[in-house]
């Protein structure tokens, strides 16, 4: 952090609507408010509720409201390729790769439509899946992959016959 903070010039580097950086930090609005307890980084590891709200203190914070309605960050047929918003709640819904057995982060994941687009799907969070570069290649070869949804939301991947 110390080196994002001190040492590089985002001024200088590309961004999308801000900083290059996101880091996604998961903490309860007490902990937040009292500085007691613990948060968690997308990366896995965890922070002391004090650094948390440090962090906080120069950065733009994005309330995120677990198991409300998704209507905000639904865009249906009006954008192709899902949001910065929508691939940060579905990386913190699905923790990365939502293969079974996939370790890869949701920085490394590219988010895939379900209903592919080309076939009128939309562009909205019950239709994306974050999936890492080769199971997203598999998503998009049917003829050579079977994906099978499984009842905690992620996926498998089977070869077909």
């Amino acid at each position: 952090m110390e080196l994002l903070e001190s040492h590089i010039n985002v001024g200088r580097m590309p961004s999308q609507g801000g900083s290059p950086f996101t880091l996604v930090v998961t903490i309860g609005l007490e902990a937040l408010v009292s500085g007691i307890g613990a948060a968690s980084l997308d990366t896995g590891l965890r922070i002391s509720a004090g650094e948390a709200r440090r962090l906080a203190c120069k950065a733009g914070i994005i309330p995120m409201v677990l198991n409300g309605d998704s209507v905000p960050l639904d865009l249906g047929r009006e954008q192709r390729l899902f949001s910065k918003h929508q691939r940060i709640a579905l990386g913190v819904k699905y923790g990365g790769c939502a293969t079974t057995n996939c370790d890869r982060l949701p920085a490394w994941t590219e988010t895939h439509h379900v209903h592919p687009w080309a076939g009128n799907g939309r562009t909205d969070l019950h239709n994306g899946l974050p999936l890492c570069p080769p199971h997203h290649h598999m998503a998009d070869h049917p003829e050579a992959w079977n994906m099978r949804r499984l009842s905690s939301g992620g996926v498998r991947f089977f070869r077909r016959q």
